[in-house]
């Protein structure tokens, strides 16, 4: 790992440590467009339609990377891997000549996002700099660190925020940002995007000094913070896997939409969800369409837990919990903040008393996209749980106090593109 910016004691021990890297990107020439191989990041691609998809868009598409298909699980990293040497064997990837710092920008739906991307280092000290605020899947920590580890490469960046003041990063990043770009290109979700690299020695200090006097809270990649742990203390010695690929995003100059993550719950029909609620919610029917539903459900959010059922055709609000009911399933060795989350009440009131839900991939899935979790449970005679998203401020607050929500509770964006800019391991 390159750590010609800052000087040792140009950077606080306490405070993030972001190095510059030599990133491996797309060659232009070698693919239809910039555009047709990016991706949104993995967890995100969950319909077996767009990640076809996307594996049509182009040969060289990034999701041949993150979401490899074969029947066992290291076949899949195998395959990655081999696709990922070919692709630079071939000149589809190339490194840039030298270690940098890229300012990376989303333009879009009413948002204009810059941030910086890097490799921050993962000493034992980062995990109190960097802070999460969601629970993690183990099954899908050890696949993500597979892959990692198979392909030797941060394939994407995690989303960091954290709360600027106007230091020297956020003058960098302005400043480079009226500069010619390295890649500009507009994905079909409308969002443009573009990626400078940050090489002058004074450039890279400044952003460095900058955010090492900040902590960042996960934003998104929870899994994958897990993962770069993981890989990190396989490896005692100093060395690449010391570092992680990050964006970090300062939210008080550039806020962050925070939006729900749902629940599909495969094998509970709408029906049979609604009788087991008894008399411990109220239960009304929401005429459509889905518009309609949510704002309904915002109202109802907005006065105490809700949530919005679908699948059979319908939407169903339940809210209003019995308050004896949820003494008997919240925990009461959590600040009230978390134990009046609607994840939390979900999860151990709902899922785990009212409906016994497995916690099981083929139980329950995490659906960001609200029509899709609508769709599938019709198709499936499921039942759709439809979240309210949490607000940003209720999140860091509860991360700073080191208490995780639910896994899957919030979905920050926009998210990064996958794709633009790779870290190979094997360059460092």
């Amino acid at each position: 790992m390159n750590t010609s910016g800052p000087a040792a004691d140009d950077v606080r021990a306490d405070g993030l440590r972001l190095f510059p890297f030599r990133g491996l990107r797309y060659v232009p020439e070698r693919v239809g467009s910039l555009a047709a191989v990016t991706s949104p990041p993995y967890d995100v691609v969950v319909r077996p339609d767009g990640l076809l998809h996307l594996e049509s868009a182009d040969p060289h598409n990034i999701v041949r990377l993150i979401l490899p298909q074969a029947i066992t699980a290291g076949t899949r990293h195998r395959k990655a891997a081999v696709t990922l040497d070919r692709w630079i064997a071939d000149g589809v990837l190339a490194p840039d000549p030298e270690p940098a710092l890229y300012v990376y920008e989303q333009h879009g739906d009413g948002i204009l996002q810059r941030g910086v991307i890097g490799a921050l280092e993962l000493s034992a000290p980062a995990e109190g700099v960097v802070l999460p605020h969601e629970d993690v899947m183990p099954h899908i920590v050890e696949d993500r660190a597979a892959l990692m580890r198979t392909t030797a490469a941060n394939l994407e960046p995690l989303l960091l925020t954290y709360r600027g003041d106007g230091d020297g990063a956020a003058d960098v990043i302005e400043r480079t940002a009226q500069g010619e770009p390295l890649l500009s290109t507009t994905t079909e979700d409308g969002f443009c995007h573009r990626l400078w690299s940050v090489t002058d020695p004074a450039d890279v200090a400044a952003v460095s000094a900058g955010l090492a006097e900040h902590q960042a809270l996960i934003a998104d990649g929870h899994h994958r913070w897990a993962t770069y742990l993981r890989l990190r203390d396989e490896h005692a010695s100093p060395g690449p896997w010391n570092y992680g690929l990050v964006l970090l995003i300062d939210t008080a100059r550039y806020p962050l939409r925070v939006r729900a993550i749902h629940r599909l719950l495969n094998r509970l029909p709408v029906a049979d969800a609604l009788a087991a609620l008894g008399d411990d919610f109220r239960v009304r029917r929401v005429d459509g369409p889905l518009p309609t539903a949510l704002e309904a459900l915002a109202s109802a959010a907005s006065e105490g837990n809700a949530f919005l059922l679908a699948g059979d055709g319908a939407f169903h609000l339940v809210d209003r919990p019995a308050p004896d009911l949820l003494a008997r399933t919240v925990r009461a060795d959590r600040p009230d903040a978390w134990r009046t989350l609607d994840a939390t009440v979900l999860h151990a009131t709902l899922l785990d008393h009212v409906w016994r839900i497995p916690d099981a991939a083929e139980d329950i899935a995490y659906i960001h996209d609200t029509e899709a979790a609508v769709d599938q449970a019709e198709r499936r005679n499921g039942t759709a749980v439809l979240m309210h998203p949490v607000r940003e401020e209720v999140v860091r607050d509860l991360a700073r106090q080191g208490v995780t929500m639910p896994r899957k509770s919030t979905s920050f964006g926009p998210k990064p593109a996958t794709g633009l800019v790779l870290r190979s391991l094997a360059l460092d």
